[in-house]
């Protein structure tokens, strides 16, 4: 994959992207530009084509068996699904959080060390300097620097997702996904998590799903709505600023869903 700088302010870009699980079209036609070092929120009801918009960032469906995609994810100026373009090396540069935290079953330093050890880092001292880094950047650090051979999994919940959070940044993504990151989390550990992805977006891009219309409008830059079209297609309705999106949607059925009139 190329390295350097995406030509413009956008840090992804997707053109007449549709996905499909085996025959069935689960997104159709989605254009979207996600600003770079900005938080975009993907809100819509359930089963509309958040989740599957968010992994085709990263190439994450394809590994589930049957799925397709047409139309292009660019990235760098490249095709994500071109074929001479490294998978692995994709979810490297485009980290994914997932819904509920998911911790390996090791110690708080093998988790976050894991990722660079893959990728053929094994000098203790620059594993050291990664570790620290990646749980000062994940607001981790201070809760457990004296307990870094701790289980991951003897965290609460709230530790457990900024956990892997610094996992994620330890790889030195330029992009991250979170799949509804706090629902599964408290008031407190979320508004917790919230903070930090406005401390993190001065580094990374952000791209978040979320049900909650409060977080949306609290966290996020942009919001784009998606709906299911009459073939149960998600397709995405509208995408503009967030102080937009909630306050002067330009389509009835934006503000019918932020209002709860449905959804």
């Amino acid at each position: 994959m190329t390295e350097g700088t995406t030509n413009g302010r956008y840090a992804i870009e997707t053109r007449d992207l549709h996905f499909y699980y085996d025959t069935f079209l689960a997104i159709r036609d989605i254009n979207m530009r996600f600003e770079r070092n900005q938080i975009t929120a993907l809100i819509g009801p359930s089963g509309c084509g958040k989740s599957t918009l968010l992994r085709s960032l990263n190439r994450m469906n394809e590994l589930v068996p049957g799925t397709r995609i047409d139309g292009e994810v660019l990235f760098h100026g490249q095709n994500l699904y071109d074929p001479a373009v490294d998978p692995v090396e994709v979810r490297r540069r485009i980290g994914m959080v997932f819904q509920r935290p998911n911790p390996f079953p090791k110690s708080i330093y093998d988790n976050v060390a894991y990722g660079p050890r893959i990728l053929g880092q094994r000098n203790k001292a620059v594993l050291d300097e990664i570790v620290e880094r990646s749980l000062r950047q994940a607001a981790l650090w201070d809760e457990v620097r004296d307990d870094l051979k701790k289980s991951g999994l003897a965290l609460s919940g709230g530790q457990q997702q900024r956990l892997c959070i610094a996992r994620a940044l330890a790889v030195e993504p330029e992009i991250i996904l979170m799949d509804e990151p706090c629902s599964a989390l408290d008031p407190i550990a979320t508004l917790r998590i919230e903070d930090l992805m406005r401390e993190l977006k001065a580094d990374y891009t952000i791209v978040i799903v979320t049900h909650n219309m409060q977080q949306a409008a609290r966290v996020s830059d942009f919001t784009a709505f998606m709906l299911l079209d009459e073939h149960r297609a998600g397709e995405m309705i509208e995408y503009d600023r967030t102080e937009r999106i909630f306050s002067r949607p330009a389509d009835r059925r934006t503000e019918d869903y932020i209002s709860g009139r449905f959804g």
